[in-house]
């Protein structure tokens, strides 16, 4: 049972629980497109004049709830979320093959073609965040106006060893219990299911309690093929297809104007988001002070305020 399993089991949220309070006065849409490998849902809040705002979520598998309180800049600009495939309202399909990461680069196109967007500001967060730097050094980003990445990475790697570090660091010697169950294969057991849950409230949300979009999104994880195959059995064990892509070398190939976000204990460390301002010339780096990996949802009005900032 992985981690995310575990907290729902617990009975820490269903995406039932989601409050409508992000959609209050807005128009919403919603509806279904074909993409590689079956059909996914959307979600479009707003019908501002401004370029909408196309957001990718984590995981892969975490499905959108996480990134719904992005629906408070919807104000001026259509905010668009979907489900990618094998999360939440999306198809999945149980062919592991299909769970690619050129097949979700692909799943970006065809989901603008499906919405008719031909211009939009673009942003990715965490998988997300890799997502997106893959789609715009294979296509350019047509019609990309912006870019926002937040919790990101270039080098899965790269991410990996943070982590890694990140585990070496937990107080009263917790990373080296982990460590020591994982190497007796005693990953099941509740000790262990615990010392992930520490690295989780150290380093991916810190909110308490924690916002129901992001309950939501574990509930939603915990079920995805996606998250499984692409990923692995947790946020730090990734030995799915996702664990050796790269494309630090390819930064320079990104154009537009980009805010990179992090928060000041963010599971994907410094050094990541460090490579990404480097190599994306003329991007700029916010750090959020006291956030961890799910900044928009630790302290979503200054977030929502920083992207609006940027998005002006």
């Amino acid at each position: 049972m992985s981690q995310f399993t575990r907290r729902t089991a617990l009975g820490f949220g269903t995406a039932a629980a989601i409050a409508p309070r992000a959609f209050a006065a807005l128009p919403v849409t919603e509806g279904r497109a074909k993409v590689p490998g079956g059909t996914i849902w959307w979600k479009k809040v707003g019908s501002g004049s401004k370029a909408p705002l196309l957001t990718l979520h984590g995981g892969p598998g975490c499905g959108h709830n996480y990134l719904l309180p992005l629906a408070a800049l919807a104000d001026d600009r259509p905010v668009v979320f979907y489900d990618q495939l094998g999360c939440g309202q999306a198809d999945s399909p149980q062919d592991e093959k299909v769970y690619t990461i050129q097949r979700s680069a692909d799943e970006v196109t065809a989901v603008r073609k499906a919405l008719g967007l031909e211009e939009i500001a673009l942003f990715g967060h965490s998988w997300g965040s890799m997502l997106a730097i893959e789609y715009l050094c294979q296509t350019g980003g047509p019609g990309v106006e912006k870019l926002i990445l937040g919790g990101a990475l270039a080098s899965v790697p790269q991410a990996n060893a943070g982590m890694q570090r990140l585990i070496d660091q937990m107080p009263n010697g917790a990373g080296a219990k982990l460590r020591v169950l994982e190497a007796a294969h005693k990953t099941d057991a509740p000790e262990y299911q615990a010392l992930v849950d520490l690295f989780y409230r150290l380093h991916l949300c810190r909110a308490d309690p924690p916002p129901p979009e992001y309950l939501a999104s574990l509930e939603i994880v915990s079920k995805s093929i996606a998250y499984r195959v692409m990923n692995g059995p947790n946020e730090f064990t990734i030995v799915g297809v996702i664990k050796d892509w790269d494309r630090r070398k390819d930064l320079g190939k990104i154009k537009v104007p980009t805010l990179i976000t992090t928060g000041e204990f963010d599971e994907v460390t410094m050094d990541c988001h460090e490579t990404i301002r480097q190599g994306i010339k003329g991007s700029r780096l916010e750090v959020f002070k006291g956030c961890s990996h799910m900044t928009m949802d630790e302290k979503p009005a200054q977030y929502v305020a920083s992207l609006r900032r940027f998005l002006a």
